[in-house]
């Protein structure tokens, strides 16, 4: 309804994660640094979380859009509550190999088969694997035995898992302690700031035609932080009911008492963001070696700038392609991994 009033091409503000929205706030270009330089390493598990709907999905998903099949086959899995087995079948069948039925023996010699098969065509393997925090230790210890798969001293499968913050706390379990030190990068998504959310609503109406109807005035940006905390998917909800009072109103101008009328229809109280606990991950894995920018997925040699720290330290961005967002490198081109 409201695109139509407004002339819009679509709704930019749905809840499902559409990678064509990607916007690159500050937390979401550092987690893409991080993304780039595991590609770049080819090895080892790289952890992102974050609170539901900070754009974990979104991150991801663009981030396969830029990938190159042609030099790395990616898959992605969305897990459920599954025991070791059965995340050896939802990984195999995410691969395309047909395992109903077979014992787990058989299954791992199907998945080696794969991985060998695709090095031999000079494709690397990446699984990655969404909602990881609803997983027991046996299957996130059947990801690490997966990950032992090697041909020539290089290993043939990389894992990324991405999860809400109780994935990091999974993660501390003593059980887990081999997979912790193969953890080469960790990140957790954080809300936007303050001053992202304007920029992140503009990007959003802009991809679909706004053209600056309805206007949106200082006070209603600022009510839509404070009432959404800068958290991606809250921000949606809230822009989408508001654009959709605007249409009913027909009102050519989105003011903080928009914002605030909205905001009572939809029972939302304005409250201070959580602060997110220290991880025991935060210091795994401090990459040592100097890791280039990706540019074609080549690697420029030891003067180039140095990999991503650990979160708690400062981080370099790696435009790994060409972003959809606000901030995308001119003339960057789709990744393609070293091989």
């Amino acid at each position: 309804m409201y695109d139509q009033f407004y002339g819009l091409q679509g709704r930019p503000f749905q809840l499902t994660p559409d990678p064509h929205f990607y916007f690159e706030s500050a937390t979401h270009r550092k987690a893409l640094s991080y993304l780039g330089y595991g590609l770049a390493q080819g090895e080892g598990f790289i952890v992102i979380t974050g609170d539901i709907g900070a754009g974990k999905t979104t991150l991801v998903g663009h981030l396969m859009n830029t990938i190159d099949p042609q030099r790395l086959t990616a898959v992605k899995i969305v897990s459920t509550q599954v025991e070791g087995d059965d995340m050896l079948r939802l990984a195999a069948q995410s691969f395309g190999l047909a395992v109903d039925g077979l014992p787990k023996a058989q299954i791992l010699r199907q998945i080696e088969g794969f991985l060998h098969a695709q090095a031999r065509l000079g494709r690397r393997s990446l699984l990655i694997v969404d909602e990881a925090q609803n997983l027991p230790i046996s299957a996130v210890e059947e990801l690490r035995m997966l990950s032992n798969f090697q041909l020539g001293g290089q290993s043939l499968l990389q894992i990324f898992l991405l999860g809400q913050p109780e994935f990091r706390d999974l993660l501390k379990s003593p059980q887990l302690e081999q997979l912790r030190q193969r953890v080469i990068a960790t990140h957790h998504l954080e809300p936007m700031m303050a001053n992202e959310v304007e920029p992140y609503i503009v990007h959003r109406l802009s991809l679909v035609g706004w053209t600056g109807n309805p206007h949106f005035t200082a006070e209603a940006f600022a009510a839509i932080y404070a009432a959404t905390d800068g958290v991606p998917r809250r921000v949606n909800a809230l822009v989408s009911r508001l654009l959709l009072l605007g249409a009913i109103e027909q009102l050519g101008e989105i003011d903080g008492d928009a914002v605030q009328a909205v905001m009572a229809d939809m029972g939302i109280d304005e409250a201070e963001p959580e602060a997110v606990a220290p991880s025991a991950l935060d210091t795994v894995a401090d990459p040592v070696a100097p890791v280039a920018d990706i540019v074609d997925g080549e690697s420029e040699g030891p003067d180039a700038d140095p990999a991503p720290e650990t979160e708690a330290e400062h981080t370099e961005a790696v435009d790994v392609a060409p972003s959809g967002g606000r901030r995308a490198s001119p003339g960057s081109t789709p990744f393609r991994p070293a091989g």
